[in-house]
C-alpha cells in the first residue's frame, strides 16, 4: 500500500504489540507486573520526540503499547523502546501493529451512514 501523501491516515497507529521485552533494569518492572498496565514513553526511531504510551503486559512477556496519540510509519521489525523519565527501560521488537487512524475512520464512517442532507451539503471535489 502506498499512502497518497505523507501525513495520510494510514499512516497512523496508536497500538502495537512487541515480542518478549528486554528489560534493562528490572525484569519486568514491578509496576508493570503489580498492574499489569504501565504508563510510560516510548519511541521507535533514534531522534523522534519520546511519545506518553500506556504498556499492557502479556503473558508470554510481550506488551501491547497503545499510544496516547497516533504516531506515524510505525513498521514490523522496528524497536520500540521505553522510558520512564530518563530512564531507558528496555526495547522490544515489533511484532504486529493495530488498525491504522484510517480504517478506523473508515468503520466509523460505515457505521455512522451520512443522512441525505449532509450529502447535499457536501461539495463536490475540484
Amino acid at each position: 500500500f502506498k499512502a497518497p501523501s505523507g501525513d495520510h491516515p494510514a499512516l497512523y497507529r496508536d497500538l502495537l504489540r512487541t515480542n518478549r521485552v528486554h528489560w534493562i533494569a528490572e525484569e519486568p518492572p514491578a509496576e508493570l507486573v503489580r498492574e499489569k498496565m504501565m504508563d510510560c514513553h516510548f519511541r521507535f526511531r533514534h531522534q523522534m520526540a519520546l511519545v506518553p504510551c500506556v504498556l499492557t503486559l502479556n503473558q508470554d512477556g510481550s506488551v501491547w503499547v497503545t499510544l496516547v496519540k497516533p504516531a506515524r510509519a510505525i513498521t514490523p521489525g522496528q524497536f520500540a523502546v521505553f522510558y520512564k523519565g530518563d530512564e531507558c527501560l528496555g526495547s522490544g521488537k515489533i511484532l504486529r501493529m493495530g488498525p491504522s487512524v484510517y480504517t478506523l475512520q473508515q468503520g466509523k464512517n460505515r457505521e455512522e451512514s451520512p443522512k441525505k442532507e449532509e450529502i447535499d451539503k457536501i461539495e463536490p471535489a475540484t
